[in-house]
């Protein structure tokens, strides 16, 4: 690498997690990719090392003593810290979730999931995306229509491109005929295809469509 390329500052994270042994672990799992300026074993320490430290990112449990996650984002936002916020959490409860994005998270992923999940999350979060664990993203579409209530709508938070180029992989288009349609090279096609992909919490280009449909996108 030349002496003189500019190398972009790790981002900064926090984490949380009642359990130590695990906290001890994903600490591990992060450090050489991102800078562990501060860790904490329930919400209450929480709120002290993100005030102390400023982080650009929490990751969190949901479950935690004397302040959920949730509870601990809370008092760091009133105090005027805006880091971006991962839930990493046993619950597969699209309850859970559903709360989570309401209270303005910026992923949530699963504990069961595989570390680069975790490793994507944080950094779609840092583009400012979103990311919903795959194998919750149809079980909240469906708790939210049987609820009776207006559903999580992912798709809705595309924007108009993207939206654009998503009906037309629905129609069943591929990426170099959707380039020559919208007069764009395919790597844009396939960046904006793979942006969708982070946001939405799915791996493959299968579940990006099958996603698409169930929210109603050209059907």
């Amino acid at each position: 690498m030349p002496q003189d390329e500019e190398q972009q500052p790790m981002v900064r994270l926090v984490l949380a997690d009642d359990h130590r042994i695990f906290l001890e672990g994903l600490e591990r799992l992060l450090e050489c990719d991102f800078e562990i300026v501060g860790r904490a074993e329930d919400g209450e320490q929480l709120v002290e090392v993100a005030l102390a430290t400023r982080p650009d990112l929490i990751v969190t449990d949901y479950s935690m003593p004397k302040l959920t996650g949730l509870q601990a984002i809370e008092k760091i936002r009133r105090a005027g810290l805006r880091p971006r916020v991962i839930i990493l959490t046993m619950h597969l409860d699209p309850e859970y979730a559903s709360e989570a994005i309401e209270r303005g998270v910026d992923g949530y992923v699963l504990k069961q999931a595989a570390s680069t999940e975790l490793v994507s999350a944080i950094e779609e979060s840092m583009r400012g995306g979103r990311w919903l664990s795959p194998s919750l993203a149809m079980k909240m579409f469906d708790y939210e229509q049987a609820a009776g209530g207006a559903p999580v709508d992912p798709i809705s938070k595309l924007t108009s491109r993207q939206k654009e180029i998503l009906t037309m992989l629905v129609s069943g288009k591929i990426a170099k005929e959707i380039a020559a349609e919208l007069h764009i090279s395919r790597k844009t096609v396939e960046y904006h295809k793979y942006r969708m992909m982070g946001e939405l919490g799915v791996a493959t280009s299968a579940e990006l469509i099958k996603l698409a449909v169930q929210g109603g996108l050209g059907v």
